[in-house]
Order: structure tokens, then C-alpha cells, then sequence
């Protein structure tokens, strides 16, 4: 009898027990659901989050009352300056763009917004606002996830009668979890993917040269030093005073790398690091790449390194 209460209360135990991961784990879906939203088709029939009021667009197009109770409406449309990229790593395409809503004044008021492509479909984002009457130029893809969107607006002071005239970007980072963008500092740094990332992707400008015994060479003028890959092993170079070229070779598994048979015009520029420049790619034993963006050269015998970006 005692080893069949016994079973008795430790089949309620494990029921109990059961019961409350259950119930754990529907609250955890239920937030989760809350915070993403309904999903939609089409990202232009998706529900957008307005100062905090949820805005379900149709075709692009919603209009809901400006406060509980008002008879007045808030007329929200899709503006556009669309871009899309993958915001939260799943392999999918994402779209921003921006919206625009008026509630009965003289108002025009812009937001960018991002809708997910999730399995369940599109799944609207919390609008950040941009500004009123501003004039929206484009909106472009930075490092990384980061979205860059650029407009005009007017200066401190001027008046709504005045065309906007300063140009504006703020830079942009979406909390998938959230569903809110972050604003970051320009040239925003720490966005770059190493494994993404090739010699030949673009033009190098050297940056500075550290050496192990504490000394720092830069370039006296500022971006005439470049360095291209060409996918035929050969590179071609800029100085600050003549053109350079020659070949190179690398180990992409080992990231070695090697430059030969270096070549340059002969114009002679009194104070020229072009010697400096071209000792330092002699040099080089390795490289690799940065999450700031950065090509880094590993100096022989890891007597230092030289950053382009």
C-alpha cells in the first residue's frame, strides 16, 4: 500500500513536472510570436510597428485611427528606396525600405522598416523614424548587415516652406530578436566576414606599417598607396610616385603569400616612401583579413604587419 502511494505521488510529480516545461515553453512561444508579429505573404501586406502601434498594410496601404477613439486617420503607404540582404543570417533574403504616414496635418512623416522572409512568411519590423517632409535618396547595403539609408533634410532652424537641403545617412543594424534597428557610427567597424573576404574583392589603400619594436609608419599622403590582385597572379600598384607591378603567389590553406619580380616607372619624387613601400611587400610572409574590413601583411620573421583597407 505505502509503495503504491509512493508511485502514486511520483507519477503526479513527473506530471506536474511535465505540465510546467509545457507550459514554459508555450509562454516562450507565445512572446516570441508577440515580438515577431504576424506573418504575411507578401512584405507589402505585413504588419509594421508605428510608435508603437501595429500597422497592417494591404498592398502597401493602411489607414487606422491616429489615437483610441479619434475620428481622424492615420494614412500609412509604402514609399519605397528598397534594398534587400540577408539581416538575420538564416539564408534568405531580407527586405528595407521605407514608409510613409500622415495623420491630418500638414505632416509627411518617413520611416525605414524591415520585413523578414521567415518560413512563416513576411514578418514586419518596429519603423524607425527618419523625419518629417525630409527628401529620401537611396538606401544602400554597408559592411555586413549594416543598411545605410541617405536623405535630405533641412538645417537647424530653417523653416517646413524650405526644400531640404543637407545631406543626411544614418547607418542601421536590425535586432532580429527584437525587431528593431540600432543606429551605429558611421564607418562602423566590426561588421566585415574574414571567411567572405579575397585578395582580388577590390583595391587596397595602405593604412600603416607596425613594426614589433613599437614603431608605426603611415603613409605621409593619404590613399595614393593602393595595391590590386589580379586573378591571373599578378598585382599592380599606386604610389606616391610611380606605378608598380609584378606577380604574386599564395597558399590560401597556409595564407602565405609572395610578391616577385616587382617592377615600377622611374620618375624620381623627392621624399617618396616608395622604396619603403616596396621593402615592405618584399617582405610579407602571410596574410589575412580583419572583421574591421582589413587585408593584413604578415612581416618575414614576425618583425610586424602591414594594414590596408
Amino acid at each position: 500500500m505505502l509503495q503504491s502511494l509512493s508511485m502514486k505521488k511520483i507519477l503526479i510529480g513527473i506530471v506536474v513536472i511535465l505540465v510546467l516545461i509545457a507550459g514554459f515553453y508555450a509562454l516562450n512561444a507565445y512572446i516570441y510570436n508577440e515580438k515577431q508579429g504576424s506573418a504575411a505573404e507578401d512584405y507589402k501586406d505585413a504588419e509594421y510597428v508605428i510608435d508603437g502601434v501595429r500597422v497592417k498594410l494591404e498592398n502597401g496601404f493602411a489607414e487606422t485611427e491616429s489615437a483610441p477613439g479619434s475620428a481622424s486617420k492615420a494614412t500609412t503607404r509604402y514609399f519605397g528606396n528598397e534594398i534587400r540582404s540577408d539581416l538575420n543570417s538564416d539564408g534568405r533574403e531580407d527586405i528595407v525600405f521605407l514608409l510613409t504616414q500622415e495623420t491630418g496635418g500638414s505632416g509627411v512623416f518617413y520611416y525605414v522598416v524591415a520585413s523578414l522572409n521567415t518560413d512563416r512568411g513576411y514578418v514586419g519590423s518596429e519603423a524607425l523614424f527618419l523625419g518629417d517632409r525630409i527628401a529620401p535618396q537611396t538606401t544602400e547595403k554597408g559592411n555586413g548587415k549594416i543598411i545605410v539609408v541617405n536623405y535630405a533634410d533641412r538645417k537647424l532652424g530653417e523653416d517646413f516652406s524650405i526644400e531640404p537641403s543637407q545631406a543626411k545617412s544614418i547607418w542601421l543594424l536590425l535586432d532580429a530578436s527584437t525587431m528593431q534597428f540600432g543606429e551605429v557610427e558611421k564607418n562602423f567597424e566590426g561588421e566585415a566576414d574574414p571567411s567572405r573576404m579575397s585578395l582580388g574583392m577590390k583595391s587596397w589603400t595602405w593604412i600603416s606599417a607596425l613594426y614589433n619594436d613599437g614603431r608605426e609608419v603611415k603613409p605621409k599622403k593619404s590613399g595614393v598607396f593602393t595595391i590590386s590582385f589580379g586573378n591571373d597572379g599578378n598585382f599592380s600598384a599606386t604610389t606616391d610616385c610611380n606605378s608598380m607591378g609584378g606577380k604574386y603567389t599564395t597558399d590560401t590553406l597556409n595564407k602565405t603569400i609572395n610578391f616577385s619580380e616587382i617592377m615600377s616607372t622611374k620618375m624620381y619624387c623627392v621624399g617618396s616612401q616608395e622604396e619603403e613601400f616596396e621593402t615592405l611587400l618584399q617582405n610579407t610572409q602571410n596574410y589575412h583579413f580583419t572583421s574591421r574590413g582589413e587585408l593584413v601583411l604578415d612581416l618575414k620573421f614576425d618583425s610586424g604587419s602591414v594594414i590596408f583597407k
